[in-house]
């Protein structure tokens, strides 16, 4: 099969997902290093705990680590045993990024799954500490140089994953070159569509040059439909919060099968990579997980590779795919956090 080329339509491929997928299908991970984004509550918390149940080390990377600890304590409790870190990692802020990234390389060598799961939605406007606007800032400019400063050791491992945990609202946004950042109109919920479709773009791009440059990383993205979090009470103001509030009561699923294409993503034996997986059910919203098709604008070859470099250059991080390094003094059998 000839490999896609930039500028090619992504988001192609299919894959028959079983209908009642659920946790108790996730294959033993014994011997696995995880890093999850975002890990100290909802679908990150979700993530990391089923993880960790099934034998994989987590390293909970959070940007507030006394809320980190206390979400690895009930990690542990539901599975004892786990084997967890907390490790602190503020996305709006790339010297923490890098920091993160530097401690990873130091404490260990081979990592299997990345989780790009934590992510700000609909704040007044405002910036990271690098300048950019926060949502597009945090959740794709954050994840993008963590998981290029991260390749190295996705790399050395035998087939890793990442997984970018993107939104239904992806179809809401658009990426507008001569306006990345908002600086001259701002829509909460627009800016917030734009970084969710930048998730997905981001996906599709990186898991075309994995394949061309002829490595075993996949990239995956995954939406959890509507799930009652944390994400969307952040940042708003008091009659948003309640009427948000009384939509997640109604309408919403909980963290757990909120938390299941990310799961299904990460672990699913055979997926094909560069795929979306969503629950399957009420258009997208609720149900067991499936492969999901995102919004034309998500498919668009051209504006991923433009994108990327675009990003690169902003960052200051690239993704080398010939700096693999050998598995050596990977993952310790202490439990820290």
């Amino acid at each position: 099969m000839p490999l896609p080329s930039p500028g090619a339509p992504l988001f192609g491929a299919t894959h028959d997902i079983p209908r009642n997928w659920g946790v108790d299908r996730i294959p033993d991970l014994t011997g696995k290093l995880a890093v999850v984004t975002g890990a100290n509550s909802g679908i990150g918390l979700v993530t990391a705990r089923e993880l960790a149940r099934a034998g994989a080390e987590v390293v909970l990377a959070v940007r507030d680590t006394a809320r980190g600890a206390a979400a690895a304590a009930e990690i542990g409790a539901a599975a004892p045993g786990a084997r967890l870190r907390v490790r602190r990692l503020d996305l709006a802020d790339l010297a923490s990024v890098r920091a993160f990234a530097d401690r990873f390389a130091d404490e260990a060598g081979a990592l299997d799954l990345l989780i790009n799961n934590a992510g700000v939605m609909a704040p007044p406007r405002r910036t990271t500490a690098d300048g950019f606007e926060l949502q597009l800032g945090t959740n794709h400019f954050g994840h993008f140089a963590l998981t290029g400063l991260l390749l190295p050791a996705l790399l050395a491992a035998p087939a890793a994953r990442v997984v970018t945990v993107s939104s239904t609202f992806h179809a809401f946004g658009t990426i507008d070159f001569d306006d990345l950042h908002s600086e001259r109109r701002y829509s909460r919920y627009g800016a917030y569509g734009r970084s969710k479709l930048a998730n997905l773009l981001y996906t599709a791009e990186l898991d075309r040059r994995a394949v061309a440059a002829g490595s075993r990383l996949r990239a995956y993205a995954a939406h959890p439909g509507y799930a009652a979090t944390n994400l969307q009470l952040a940042g708003q103001g008091p009659l948003m919060r309640a009427v948000m509030g009384v939509s997640n009561a109604l309408f919403a699923t909980a963290a757990l099968p909120g938390a299941l294409p990310t799961l299904c993503a990460a672990t699913l034996p055979g997926l094909p990579g560069g795929v979306l997986v969503g629950p399957r059910s009420l258009g997208g919203y609720r149900g067991t997980p499936g492969v999901a098709v995102p919004h034309r604008r998500a498919r668009d070859g051209a504006t991923a590779a433009r994108l990327w470099e675009v990003t690169a250059e902003a960052v200051k991080v690239d993704h080398d795919f010939t700096a693999g390094r050998p598995a050596a003094g990977s993952t310790t059998d202490e439990q820290e956090g």
